[in-house]
Order: structure tokens, then C-alpha cells, then sequence
């Protein structure tokens, strides 16, 4: 052997395990450089899906499918504020026979957008409807399977057998569909996979990816592809690993079909609008994604403006500057792990993310700055209170605070300001890399260092390993911010660079619902892979501070990374709705919204029922006009309660298992 031919053998047995395990985490085109995930083209009527189309949003109807007049004005709206496909439910034979009547109203008066029948159980339903819209969407965890919330052995003789029933069922649908040129959304839910599947996989994402692709290789034996696909759950981290998953398998199989995003069960208002932005915003960053569609506990036409405004972000992405491709891939991107760091005060280590709010550019800072942070002074105890979501610092640049402030928060100065405060309580430094290095006078407790990727240097990364003080804030300027902010987390992991890291991003000019939007992507996409260990949002005329505030601790229980209040799982609505379901979601969020950690699910009907809301601690749930039955997790407890009196049965409910607190 030539001298050094040991070596040289052994480098490249290195460089392909390295590549392996790096093609094995593989879920898109690249980590750093934005690209559409290139699946193949679907059509839906006149509307293309996939291949080089645009990014769809679609929506769906709230009203009785039976009453035409309603479904055809509602759909109206959703179509006049921008919904390219309109999705309607069909429950039963008879309202997927009425969608012909429905389709024929909107046809009459000028609209062509094609139509989705929604099918959950019923397979004769699928058939009819194959035959009048131009997509029907069927969920494997109940087409045709079973969904009893019981733990069944299944052999592997049992197993395929059922799975060949399955087959028979599921042929003629297909058959239908192909024939009358009809697309299919196979649409896996996280809380509906069935008995079978949870038996093998469990609740998992593997789980659902296997129960969707069991349905797609039916098709393809049958050389149907029309197909779009979805991983859908109310937990966005688990949105998250499952669609990643898909598409590695996906590429691992050499399949490339559309994707359909959502949450499922995102809420109301500022709670929907930001779960909904950290799963799908999260995915959108690494090009994934060929339809969307954000499900909010609001009227449908409402979800459409906050559709467009997270896929408008990436009209022009790829024209971004080249940030460098990553080598070794250190992150599972399908399982949840947080970045082991050092402990720096209340920062890093098992410590939950820390909020740090802006201050610098405030004309004026008085004790009743605070209370909008969630701080709040009594002047008869003459101490000061926290909420929940109350800010852990704020960063004050080169202002001066001349009074005392809470002790539990922290001050960040510019250096040179700090310099001259240095002795003032709970004040640290934020300095610039230049002035890390340069030896000069540091804190003893806690120093941040401002770093962008670019200044990330061989001597940056010795000094920060040798500093059990060190916290990086981490900031980025780039058109593709979060990958370049990635890129620098891969870097301190590969380098076994433990510092804490606080994520920072800045905005100017938006609107208050922009900015959650915005900041919920671009922080989101970070911490649901374990990576910050605190979240700085320094935003400029873009609303109130406690507006501000109260996004970044949204956008921290939306990836289940600090929880500091009640999280609802309420569906989006729909003609099975049973009760008001806006109407009722504001009723029980009055009442018990000062539960901290705990998760109520409030849906609409049976069909999202136990199965959607299997992350909940407590359902809620129409199962009848007029009557409710409570849940403990997946266990029903009480059923058919009168409307009127379901309220304060939750409350009791409540109390019973030990969660309730009074206010």
C-alpha cells in the first residue's frame, strides 16, 4: 500500500458514514439555501397544485352543507377575500349528493373555484362526491379503518388482513376518482390514527406518515397519483417532524407529491394566527409546502388574509444571499432534542427560554413602563408582582434607569453605558464581538455578545468555550434569516460550543398581526428543534409593548418550549358543528383562562372529537344539538349534558382531577 493510503481509505470511510447519516436526516432541498421542494404537479378543476404553481390557500365551510344558499354566500366570501379551493364537509350520503347543488349555484354566478369535499367515515359519501367535485380529502385514520381508542395486539396475519380489507374498501374510490378525473387529499390527522396503526407505531409521527402511505401505495398500484398530502396535529412540533418525515421517505422512495399545511385545532385570535404561523411558517422556511390552509375558531373568509401574508414571505426568497451549505447535519430533524448548554444565571441549561423586550428606543421609561410587561407595583405591599408571561430583562441600549425595578429583572445595556453603571443591580453588558475579545472590563455574572454568522470566527469560539459567562445574542440581517441563524447553531453544536443562546430578530413598520405572523416563523422554525435558549423580538412601530410581550410568550407555548398560560384546542368549525362554537370558545376561555399549563379541547362534533383533540387534558365536545360530553383525555366521563349547564360541568370536571386554581 502507497504511503498514506491507510489514511487516505479511512478519510473517505469517514466522509461516507458522514454523508449517510447526514442523507438520513434529509427532509428538503437544502438547510441553507432557499428552494421549493419540487413535487409534482396536481390538478383540482383548473387549479394546479404542486410543480411550479404558485402556493394555494384554501379555507373551509362553517355552514349546514344541506342548506345550499348558506354554503353557496359563504363560499362566495371565502373566494372574494382570495380561497383558491374551497372545502365543504360531507359527513353523509346525502349532503355529498347536495355539494352537485351547491357546485351548480356557484357555477351560475361566475365562480369556477373548484370545490373539496371534506369525508371522514363514510366511503359511500367519497364515491358519490368523487363524482361531482373536483377533490375529495379522506382521512386514513377513519376511512374505512377502525378508531376505538383500544389497545388491539395485531399479528402480523392480523394485521394485513385488515389492511386488505382496507384495500377493498379503498378501491373503488380510487377507481372513481381516476375515471372522473377527481383529485384526492389523503389526509392524516394526528389525533385519528387507527387502532391498527396506534398499536404498531403509537401516537407518533412515524405513525402517521406509515398511515397515509399505506392509502398512497394503494394508489399507485392502481397508477393513480392525483394525490395531495397532509400530517396534520394541534401540537406544532409534531406538524412539524411528521410532514419532515414524509418528504424523507418520500425521496427515499423516489415519490414527490404536493403537500397540504396546517394545524389543526390552532384557536382564536392571537393564539390561532401564531401556533398556526410556527407550523406552517416553519416548514415554508425550508421550502415545503404546495397548499395551505391556517384553521382558526373564526368566521373562514378570516383565515384567508393570514394565509397570504405567511406564503407572500417567500415570492422572492431564493434571490437571497448564498449562505454556505452545512456539511454535518447534527440535529434530528424528526424527533424533539434541546441543545445542551451551560447555565448563565436563569439562562440555558434546564432552564426554560428567557424573554428579553426592547426598551432603547422608548422616549420615556417610568414604574409604569413595566406594567405592560407584565409587571405590576402595589404600592400598600410596596413590592412589586409578576405575571406569567412578565418579561425576564429589557434591553435599555445607552437609557439610564434611575429607579428601582422588580428584582427578578434583569437590565442589558449597551457596554459602555454599562460601564458606567456597572455596580447598579441585576446590569449586564451587551458588547459587540469586537469588544468581547478585546479584554476589556467584563461582568462577573453574565456577559451577551452580539453575533451574527458572519462574525463567528476560530478565536470567537475559544474564548466563548473558556467563558462560563458568556450568552450569545444572536441576530441576523440576511433575506433568509432563520437559515443563516440555524447555520451558526450547527456551527457551536459541531464545535461543541455550549454557550447559551438568545435568539433576536428585528422588524420595522408592521402591523401588530404581521409581526406575530412573522416573528412566530422565524423564531418558531428554531425552537421547535431545540435551539434558543430565549427569544429578544425588537420590533419598531409595529405595535404596543405589551403587544410585543405577549407574542413572544405566545410564540414559546405555541412550540411548548415555556408555558405560561391555558392552551385551547378548539376546531376551526364546520357544517357538523353542533353548538356556537366561537360563542362557547369565549365562554369557557372566560373562565378558566388563568389555568397555566393546562390544555381543554372544545370541538364542534363527534368526527373532531376525542381523535383531534388527543392532546388535550379536557374536551369539550358536541355530540348532539344541545348537548355536550366531557373528556378526560380520550376517557369520556360525562355524556350528553344539557348546553346550558356543560360550563360549569367542565369547571367541576376540572376540580375533580386537581387542576383548578382560583383566580
Amino acid at each position: 500500500m502507497v504511503k498514506g493510503g491507510k489514511s487516505l481509505i479511512i478519510g473517505i470511510i469517514i466522509l461516507q458514514i458522514s454523508i449517510f447519516a447526514f442523507m438520513n436526516k434529509t427532509y428538503c432541498n437544502s438547510l441553507t439555501a432557499y428552494q421549493r421542494f419540487q413535487s409534482r404537479e396536481v390538478m383540482v378543476g383548473e387549479v394546479g397544485i404542486g410543480g411550479n404553481n404558485p402556493i394555494r390557500v384554501q379555507s373551509m365551510t362553517t355552514t349546514d352543507t344541506m342548506d345550499t344558499m348558506a354554503t353557496v354566500e359563504q363560499s362566495i366570501r371565502m373566494i372574494e377575500a382570495g380561497c383558491e379551493l374551497v372545502r365543504i364537509t360531507a359527513p353523509s350520503k346525502k349532503e355529498a349528493e347536495n355539494l352537485a347543488n351547491i357546485k351548480a349555484e356557484l357555477r351560475k354566478r361566475g365562480y369556477n373555484t373548484p370545490l373539496v369535499a371534506d369525508i371522514h367515515f363514510t366511503p359511500n359519501a367519497a364515491e358519490v362526491a368523487a363524482t361531482i367535485v373536483e377533490k375529495v380529502r379522506i382521512n386514513p385514520g377513519n376511512y374505512a379503518d377502525k378508531k376505538k381508542f383500544e389497545e388491539i395486539e395485531y399479528t402480523d396475519e392480523s394485521y394485513q388482513a385488515e389492511l386488505e380489507r382496507i384495500r377493498e374498501r379503498f378501491i373503488p374510490l380510487v377507481k372513481l376518482c381516476k375515471e372522473h378525473g377527481t383529485a384526492m387529499r389523503i389526509g392524516t390527522n394526528h389525533g385519528s390514527l387507527s387502532d391498527r396503526i396506534m398499536s404498531r407505531y403509537g401516537d407518533t409521527p412515524h405513525g402517521m406518515v406509515e398511515s397515509a402511505m399505506e392509502f398512497l401505495r394503494i394508489c399507485r398500484e392502481l397508477d393513480y397519483h392525483d394525490i395531495v398530502l397532509s400530517m396534520k396535529a394541534s401540537n406544532t412540533l409534531v406538524v412539524v417532524q411528521a410532514y419532515r418525515l414524509l418528504v424523507h421517505e418520500m425521496m427515499k422512495e423516489g415519490m414527490n407529491y404536493p403537500l397540504h399545511l396546517g394545524v389543526t385545532e390552532a384557536g382564536e385570535a392571537e393564539d390561532g394566527r401564531i401556533k398556526s404561523a410556527v407550523g406552517i411558517g416553519t416548514l415554508l422556511e425550508d421550502g415545503l409546502g404546495d397548499t395551505i390552509r391556517v384553521s382558526l375558531t373564526e368566521e373562514p373568509e378570516y383565515e384567508i388574509p393570514v394565509a397570504r401574508e405567511l406564503v407572500k414571505r417567500y415570492d422572492n426568497r431564493s434571490n437571497h444571499s448564498p449562505i454556505a451549505e452545512i456539511q454535518s447535519y447534527p440535529i434530528d430533524p424528526f424527533t424533539y432534542n434541546r441543545r445542551e448548554t451551560n447555565q448563565v444565571l436563569n439562562i440555558g441549561s434546564k432552564h426554560v427560554p428567557v424573554v428579553v423586550h426592547d426598551f432603547s428606543r422608548k422616549e420615556q421609561i417610568t414604574p409604569a413602563s413595566f406594567y405592560t410587561l407584565g409587571y405590576s407595583y402595589s404600592v400598600p405591599l410596596d413590592k412589586w408582582n409578576l405575571a406569567d408571561a412578565a418579561c425576564d430583562y429589557v434591553f435599555l441600549g445607552d437609557r439610564v434607569i434611575d429607579f428601582d425595578v422588580p428584582g427578578t429583572l434583569g437590565l442589558i445595556y449597551d457596554y459602555n453605558t454599562w460601564l458606567e453603571h456597572r455596580n447598579t443591580f441585576n446590569a449586564y453588558p451587551l458588547l459587540t464581538v469586537k469588544e468581547y475579545l478585546s479584554g476589556s472590563e467584563h461582568s462577573d455574572n453574565m456577559n451577551l455578545v452580539a453575533v451574527k454568522l458572519p462574525e463567528l470566527s476560530a478565536e470567537l469560539l475559544t474564548r466563548l468555550k473558556d467563558d462560563p459567562t458568556a450568552v450569545l445574542m444572536l441576530g441576523t440581517d440576511h433575506g433568509h434569516g432563520m437559515a443563516e441563524q440555524r447555520k451558526l447553531f450547527v456551527e457551536l453544536i459541531n464545535h461543541a460550543c455550549q454557550n447559551p443562546v438568545i435568539i433576536h430578530r428585528t422588524y420595522a413598520d408592521l402591523t401588530p398581526e404581521q409581526l406575530q405572523l412573522h416573528a412566530s416563523t422565524d423564531l418558531g422554525a428554531l425552537l421547535v428543534d431545540g435551539l434558543g435558549d430565549g427569544i429578544f423580538i425588537a420590533a419598531n412601530h409595529c405595535g404596543s409593548d405589551q403587544m410585543i410581550n405577549e407574542t413572544a410568550f405566545y410564540i414559546l407555548q405555541a412550540t411548548r418550549t415555556r408555558i405560561s398560560k391555558t392552551e385551547y384546542i378548539s376546531c376551526p368549525s364546520c357544517g357538523r358543528t353542533l353548538f356556537d362554537l366561537q360563542e362557547t370558545t369565549a365562554k369557557i376561555r372566560a373562565v378558566t383562562s388563568h389555568l397555566k399549563g393546562v390544555k381543554i379541547g372544545i370541538m364542534g362534533c363527534i368526527v373532531n372529537g376525542p381523535g383531534e383533540m388527543a392532546d388535550a387534558d379536557y374536551g369539550y365536545v358536541g355530540t348532539g344539538v344541545g348537548k355536550i360530553t366531557l373528556y378526560k383525555e380520550k376517557e369520556i366521563v360525562q355524556r350528553n349534558i344539557p348546553e346550558r349547564e356543560a360550563v360549569e360541568a367542565l369547571i367541576d370536571l376540572i376540580k375533580k382531577h386537581g387542576d383548578w386554581v382560583e383566580k
